[in-house]
């Protein structure tokens, strides 16, 4: 199954992402007896209608999610086509007998697929190799709006300096960073179309919103859980240097933990990336296993 397999409007573009954006507003939204429906007929005699309904009903749950990656400085005409591919791979996998809602099993795909974009369009050497430099280029976007909404350009001494120490990172990285991800973005009062519609009007939807918040809430409490879980498997003292290294929004040195387990700070540094490669080896097995993520 492919794009092709599907009559989806054209992207192509910025220059054509209005006319799209007005194209796919047009798609009614599914009530969940008769999505129920078009995934059982789907699922059960492979009628690629059902399929395509399913996708250019959730085609609008795409673009909403893409937009919030729009600070990375990517094309968002891109980033919606990759969560479209994601859009149809969950379709591909989705389950109606387990109960729950498309919506809420797909935003696992789109965002998958958005990040794995995003990640193969910034390298390494954009966004720093430490694990502090990685979660600044994640998180600056979402702490910025939290302080200085309103702010354009460069922060303020005192957000630098805010974020610097919130996220364990230099100032000189805080103002890089911004600087890389302040591309240009789409006016929020750009028109969408002829009917005098702008962006602002067209990404309010509180149908959208509350469906996006209970998938957003599970989400966070799926990953808590598969966090507790996968941690057991490290032995106390993994446990107790991940935790002080990675798992903390303080997190405490090399030198006052080399101290304490009476070791060299090379070993806890070998003992730290030992211990998360094996949580996340497990996370992951663990979320594939319970159809939290995607697969192959």
């Amino acid at each position: 199954m492919n794009k092709s397999t599907y009559n989806l409007p054209a992207l192509s573009d910025e220059g054509g992402l209005s006319l799209y954006l007005a194209q796919i507003k047009k798609f009614p939204m599914l009530d969940a007896e008769e999505e129920f429906m078009l995934a059982k007929n789907w699922k059960a005699n492979g009628n690629v209608k059902s399929a395509e309904k399913l996708v250019t009903s959730h085609l609008r749950l795409v673009a909403k999610i893409a937009m919030g990656y729009k600070g990375y400085g990517l094309p968002l005409s891109e980033m919606i086509s990759e969560g479209n591919v994601g859009l149809m791979q969950a379709v591909k996998k989705f389950e109606p007998d387990k109960g729950f809602r498309l919506a809420t099993y797909a935003m696992w795909w789109i965002k998958a697929s958005i990040q794995e974009y995003i990640l193969r369009s910034w390298s390494l050497v954009k966004i720093g190799t430490t694990t502090a430099q990685k979660k600044l280029f994640f998180n600056l976007k979402k702490i910025k709006n939290q302080i200085a909404p309103r702010l354009e350009g460069d922060l303020r001494d005192e957000h630098v300096k805010n974020i610097s120490n919130r996220l364990n990172v230099s100032e000189e990285e805080v103002v890089s960073m911004n600087r890389r991800l302040s591309g240009k973005e789409q006016s929020l009062n750009a028109p969408i179309g002829e009917d005098g519609d702008e962006w602002q009007d067209w990404i309010v939807d509180k149908e959208m919103d509350q469906e996006l918040k209970f998938a957003q809430n599970e989400e966070i409490e799926q990953r808590k859980d598969l966090l507790q879980d996968s941690i057991k498997i490290l032995n106390d003292r993994e446990k107790e240097i991940l935790r002080s290294r990675r798992l903390t929004d303080d997190p405490i040195t090399l030198e006052d933990l080399s101290k304490k387990f009476k070791i060299s700070r090379e070993r806890i540094r070998q003992i730290e990336n030992k211990a998360f490669e094996k949580l996340q080896k497990h996370m992951l097995n663990s979320a594939k296993s319970k159809n939290l993520l995607p697969t192959n």
